[in-house]
């Protein structure tokens, strides 16, 4: 049976451009189908420096450089007047300490065009209707802009469709996450914050806690032209007490903090607002017999720590890597060096934002006072290098998550005593 292509990559976002880039160095034939028209809008803004390693990696780092993004070198965290700021140049682990805050309609399109030009083919507007993946060949069957269904044949497909999730929907892979059902409303907006407010800076991503609710919060993400990416993100129950459109439950849950609605007072809402509702997802397995799930695919965690690019590109260089060497006849072990390691890093994401949401990492964020070494440590995690087990805060982090958020406690419990 005649073989088409090597790989068949399914979606042109940042997981499928990087993955296919990086096997056409390696001198394999590579077809992207892609259901959307690029550009499109897409959420995801806020990246981590982490991912950098992986566009430098792909050849593409001169062309994201080029694309004039808003620069980012770290993360800030509000609740109740408290703050707490991470300069990702403080982290405990060597690499790229600073990175972008990207409109991903423009970012994901650069890295398409950049993988097209080093020979990647990419076809938009084709939608995958059928797959029968196997061990010496996978089948992909496909409509295209025409609704003409075609069919080819590839050694392997990689899934980066992302929140399409193709291959856990077509292949029933699909398992329900452990996270509670969250929705998110966002959107876009002018946001016009004078620039001589101390308190805010479009270096770094903004994440609000609501003031009486710490399992809702609201990022707000800068770009370079004085808008940004806003969104509120809550389970389903807490959107169900407002009144109205999206546009205004978002402006409403706004206005309670009130120093963010003191910063976005002259913001203009110039685009409408989105919703997505239970993201979160987890599957049975991230490969089979000629197959494998890449980023949000395969796994999605909560965007509230912007884990899901990194995770998406990191999951990509694993993946050429490994098929590249079984394309060349070596041995590959897809659980253990694929789906285990990379879920290493997962898992301390995963230990992070159930400590988020149980108020535990909460509790260490808004201390009143860091050691600077720990919070080193944690910068580190929050510059996207959960994958570093030289870190005790990623190599054990439940342990040591539990262990920090008590002692936290504890001395804000001495620290009122003596008030």
């Amino acid at each position: 049976m005649p073989i088409d292509y090597d790989v068949i990559v399914i979606g042109a976002g940042p997981s499928g451009a990087i993955s296919s880039a990086l096997l056409v160095k390696r001198g394999y034939k590579v077809l992207v189908l892609e259901r959307e028209v690029f550009p499109r809008f897409s959420i995801g803004e806020s990246l981590l420096p982490q991912c950098m390693e992986y566009i430098e990696e792909a050849g593409m780092l001169e062309a994201v450089q080029a694309g004039n993004f808003q620069y980012k070198n770290g993360a800030c965290f509000n609740y109740q007047g408290k703050k707490t700021a991470f300069d990702f140049q403080q982290k405990f682990t060597e690499g790229w300490s600073d990175t972008f805050q990207v409109k991903r309609a423009e970012f994901d399109k650069i890295l398409a065009d950049e993988a097209e030009k080093q020979g990647v083919e990419i076809r938009y507007q084709h939608e995958i209707i059928g797959v029968n993946p196997g061990a010496d060949v996978s089948v992909v069957e496909f409509k295209n802009a025409e609704n003409v269904v075609e069919t080819l044949r590839a050694k392997f497909i990689l899934d980066a469709s992302g929140f399409g999730r193709v291959l856990p929907r077509l292949l029933d892979l699909g398992t329900p996450s452990d996270f509670p059902v969250r929705q998110s409303i966002f959107t876009h907006i002018q946001d016009n914050i004078d620039v001589n407010v101390a308190s805010f800076d479009r270096h770094k991503i903004a994440v609000t806690v609501h003031p009486k609710h710490r399992d809702v919060w609201i990022w707000l993400i800068p770009f370079n032209d004085n808008t940004c990416s806003i969104g509120a993100v809550a389970e389903e129950s807490f959107f169900e007490r407002y009144a109205g459109e999206p546009l205004d439950i978002l402006k409403q849950i706004i206005s309670e903090d009130k120093e963010l609605n003191a910063l976005l007072s002259k913001a203009v809402f110039h685009m409408p607002v989105r919703k997505i509702t239970g993201y979160s997802a987890n599957v049975k397995s991230l490969y089979g017999d000629g197959y494998a799930l890449l980023g949000n695919a395969g796994e999605f965690l909560d965007p509230v720590f912007s884990s899901g690019v990194t995770i998406a590109m990191r999951s990509a260089s694993m993946a050429a890597e490994l098929l590249d060497t079984q394309f060349k006849g070596g041995a590959v072990d897809w659980q253990a060096e694929f789906s285990d390691p990379l879920k290493q890093g997962v898992n301390a994401f995963r230990t992070y934002v159930e400590g988020w949401y149980d108020k535990s990492f909460q509790d260490v964020l808004f201390h009143h006072e860091h050691l600077a070494n720990v919070k080193s440590m944690i910068c580190s995690i929050l510059a996207g290098y959960a994958w570093d087990e030289s870190n005790p805060y990623v190599k054990n982090s439940k342990r040591r998550l539990s262990v920090l958020a008590e002692i936290c406690r504890l001395n804000e419990e001495e620290a009122e005593k003596e008030v």
